[in-house]
């Protein structure tokens, strides 16, 4: 067997910086005996993974549910920007949230919703510190194959959110702000700072040292790659021609990455429109302002950098809190979200929530062509050997329905799941599809939360 010029976990090290490789030509064994050898060497450089993505205040169900069943359907408006990778996804219909009802607790869906979408166990009415809620599917992943990471999951989101008081009929606005939760008493705050994750992601680990490097780069104006230039001048020799241009290719995308952190660091917050809050009726304010547009597209490039150096398997990334009222001026929809998805009918209002429902689905698509881009040992991409969970917990943001959610499941897990189907599942428990996501992520469970099974997905 040939010897390896690098492994997977070869770093690019310098002052507070472990810079991760993507995967490269020569981390496969250029000779290794029988078929089955070569291919397990391949598999090992193209991990599974996983994550969930949320979006609140539920979807305008009409133009997003397509009329037909099984392959031949039909994308629907909101779905339209992800039409290119329709052979790549299912749309799910029909799955039940049971615990996010009020189950004699009354109001407070929206609290009910973020908690109990991972977690399938009902939320303690409260808002004090005394939260219950149960484990959450990206932490049960986590407990079982976070150590093959640096860090067993991430979670990220846009909205700061408030870890404790009132946010609306008595439930605490940790249930708002965090949808993953080690235990069925701590909630896991999200990091909603890009420039913290890519900080995080390219930290060695000493904090002495890292913190040394952030001074110098904000005082010298200096990138990361300053750090491991001679590091990384040294170890391209030993590259082929192929792998130094995918070098140069994942260096120069960290770099503008970089750049466009710089960029939105120096944004005005911007003060919500006016009358986007009515603190008597909803004490979860825009947190972003007009920056929103700014960090969702670099939050997105975090979750790829993380994918793709193998800094984590697992992530959730909440694109807003539920009970939002970001608005979206830039994408025609200059009014606050969860105001405006209590439309009692009215079509304007309706029309309004088609278009923040299709701005998330465009920053999707975004996300998928850039993980398909991306190209692993196994011959296929990142998008190829993950599944992505992207739905809600709410399905009419009027109705307050926990019934017929909108979910989509994104990617093939490495060929074990089939795809470019509308299926329908009435009536079946929500936790059953992330049991299916446990099994093909290697962290299978005898049960979570309310499940009662698994969905076939083969």
């Amino acid at each position: 067997m040939s010897q390896l010029i690098m492994s997977r976990r070869t770093m690019l090290r310098g002052l507070g910086t472990a810079i991760a490789l993507p995967v490269l030509d020569s981390m496969i064994p250029s000779r290794l005996i029988g078929a089955d050898a070569k291919a397990a060497a391949k598999a090992a450089l193209a991990p599974k993974r996983a994550a969930w993505i949320y979006v609140p205040n539920g979807i305008d169900m009409q133009n997003w549910t397509p009329a037909a069943t099984g392959s031949a359907y039909q994308l629907t408006p909101i779905l339209q920007p992800v039409a290119e990778f329709k052979d790549r996804f299912n749309v799910i219909s029909g799955l039940v949230c049971a615990t996010a009802n009020p189950n004699g607790d009354g109001g407070g869906d929206h609290g009910r919703a973020g908690a109990c979408y991972l977690t399938g166990a009902p939320a303690r009415k409260t808002e004090g510190a005394n939260l219950k809620c149960g484990i959450s599917v990206d932490q049960a992943a986590a407990a079982r194959i976070g150590h093959l990471t640096k860090f067993p999951s991430l979670e990220l989101g846009i909205e700061e959110g408030k870890q404790g008081g009132r946010c609306d009929n008595g439930y605490s606005c940790a249930y708002y702000h965090s949808m993953s939760w080690r235990s069925e008493t701590t909630p896991v705050t999200k990091d909603c700072d890009p420039q913290s994750v890519f900080d995080r992601l390219f930290s060695n680990g000493d904090p002495h040292e890292t913190a040394e490097s952030r001074a110098r780069r904000e005082n010298d104006h200096k990138s990361i790659l300053d750090f491991v230039l001679d590091d990384a001048g040294s170890f391209e020799k030993k590259l082929t021609y192929a792998d130094r241009q995918k070098m140069d290719e994942y260096l120069t995308s960290v770099r503008e990455i970089e750049v466009r952190l710089e960029k939105a660091a120096l944004e005005p917050a911007g003060a919500p429109p006016a009358g986007a809050v009515r603190p008597d009726f909803d004490a979860h304010a825009p947190s972003k302002g007009d920056k929103y547009a700014l960090c969702l597209p670099l939050m997105i490039d975090m979750m790829v950098l993380a994918f793709q150096t193998d800094r984590t398997r697992i992530i959730t990334f909440q694109f807003a809190d539920e009970k939002s009222n970001q608005t979206y001026g830039w994408a025609g929809a200059n009014v606050p979200h969860h105001l405006t998805s209590h439309h009692m009918g009215d079509e304007a209002k309706k029309a309004l929530v088609a278009k923040i429902n299709k701005y998330h689905v465009e920053q999707l698509a975004s996300l998928l062509k850039k993980l398909d881009a991306i190209k692993e040992g196994n011959g296929g991409s990142i998008l190829d050997n993950s599944l992505i969970s992207y739905g809600s917990n709410i399905s009419d943001g009027d109705l307050h329905n926990h019934d017929n959610l909108p979910q989509l499941l994104i990617g093939k897990s490495s060929g074990t799941v089939a795809t470019g189907r509308h299926l329908r599942y009435d009536g079946v428990p929500l936790n059953n599809l992330w049991m299916s996501m446990l099994d093909r992520v290697g962290a299978p469970m005898d049960r979570l939360g309310d499940s009662t099974g698994r969905i076939a997905l083969a």
